[in-house]
């Protein structure tokens, strides 16, 4: 079966000025306006673009505090095929996005933002998070971004939004709650900095500013968010009890999340803490329970113990559109991440050593916002040419460990790697 894949080689184009003005005017700048936007600004007279901007990525809420941050400039930016997909490839690339598939080396990419640099002298925006917080903390940072930096030769520049999780979580998108948003935009890195600096000397600057909380933030500014619905889709990121220790039996609905296993109950309060029912509360912060959740799988992961397996339903996005691919399966343990399917008609399959997968781009809820067809939980694993999205059909609430557990195949094997080298 022959189908269109995506051309990653084509050179990305300088943003449409009439069409970034329109955008901003409607899209972005009014709503930062409502919800008071203000932001710091550290070490950036003299700073022009172009600039090495790296965000934190917490909800669709991103853009607009980046523009509203850079403001009045243009960026260009790299963007995952996948949102290529949901807002047009046209669209994109006239906005000045620059195409790539997630977790995988790309030297394409790297060229074209040289090219921007060079050529468009706009701010040079990447996530580095490649994906969208789970618990409004800082999520997996790959250390190349210091090598990035060193190559494109331009001052590094960080912008960390505050309030832009706790408006639109993941797990819980339905609708936007009413927060302040907040941003700081600091230069770690001026040019000169970036001549003489190590890689990772500037991964370490990144790094010591790439730090937020949002439910700290939230706690702290006592912003109330009385959204009824608030706690529902929690169980995705807790899936884990923490009195009993029972995975995957976490339910949530209204402001409650219950285990199903031992009957524990707590109450997520309008800021944004938990309150267990009898009085007992282990994680009142939500992001302590999911580091307790990632500890014990980094236990599993250590003794040997790790894996995951299912059935999967299986989409491709080779270009601009999704191709159902039937059932495949999937396994992940101490060997790397498997699966195998029936791909445009042909048996294929793909076998990722810990050390080849960092991390892995994982989704809640998912559908296709052409087709409106839902996929539901699923995680997308790409290659050069294709990205393949993969919805486990019988075990619930597990994308989530395996999120944690690449990443910590991926440290494990670096680790070993290293002690190797040191031994010789």
């Amino acid at each position: 079966m022959k189908v269109a894949r995506y051309n990653f080689k084509l050179k990305p184009k300088k943003p449409n000025k009439l069409l970034m003005l329109i955008a901003k005017g409607l899209q972005a700048y009014p709503i930062l306006k409502k919800r008071n936007f203000e932001c710091e600004y550290v070490n950036m007279e003299g700073i022009k673009p172009p600039y090495f901007l790296l965000a934190n990525h917490a909800s669709e809420m991103d853009f607009r505090i980046l523009f509203g941050a850079i403001r009045p400039y243009n960026m260009n930016f790299v963007v995952a095929i996948d949102a290529m997909h949901d807002n047009t490839i046209t669209l994109m690339r006239m906005a000045g996005g620059i195409a790539k598939r997630k977790f995988i080396q790309d030297f394409d990419m790297i060229r074209h933002m040289q090219h921007c640099a060079k050529r468009h002298k706009n701010p040079l925006c990447i996530y580095p998070e490649a994906r969208y917080t789970f618990d409004g903390t800082p999520s997996f940072v790959t250390p190349a971004v210091g090598k990035m930096a060193k190559y494109l030769k331009i001052p590094v520049v960080v912008l960390i939004g505050y309030g832009n999780f706790i408006v639109n979580p993941q797990w819980n998108k339905d609708k936007f709650r009413p927060a302040p948003l907040k941003a700081k935009l600091v230069c770690v890195a001026n040019a000169e900095d970036v001549k003489t600096l190590s890689s990772e000397e500037i991964f370490g600057r990144i790094m010591k500013e790439f730090v937020y909380d949002d439910f700290k933030y939230q706690f702290d500014n006592k912003i109330k968010i009385d959204f009824g619905e608030r706690a529902r889709g929690l169980h995705s990121i807790l899936y884990q009890c923490c009195e009993c220790g029972t995975e995957h039996e976490m339910y949530s609905s209204g402001t409650t999340l219950v285990c199903r296993s031992c009957g524990k109950k707590w109450e997520m309060t309008e800021y944004g803490r938990l309150e267990a029912h009898d009085g007992n509360t282990r994680f009142p912060h939500i992001p302590d329970w999911f580091k307790w959740e990632r500890e014990n799988v980094r236990r599993e992961v250590e003794n040997g113990t790790y894996c995951i397996e299912d059935e999967v339903e299986v989409h491709t996005l080779p270009k601009n559109k999704y191709y159902a691919q039937g059932k495949g399966k999937f396994r992940q343990d101490m060997t790397g991440t498997h699966f195998y399917c029936t791909a445009y008609g042909e048996p294929f399959e793909l076998h990722l050593a810990p050390n080849e997968l960092e991390s892995v781009h994982i989704e809640f809820n998912y559908s296709d916002k052409k087709k409106k067809e839902l996929f539901g939980d699923c995680m997308d694993i790409s290659t050069h040419d294709d990205s393949f999205w993969l919805h486990p059909m019988n075990r619930r609430d597990v994308i989530t460990k395996i999120s944690f557990a690449t990443e910590e195949l991926y440290r494990l094997a670096r680790q070993s790697v290293r002690e190797s080298i040191q031994e010789e």
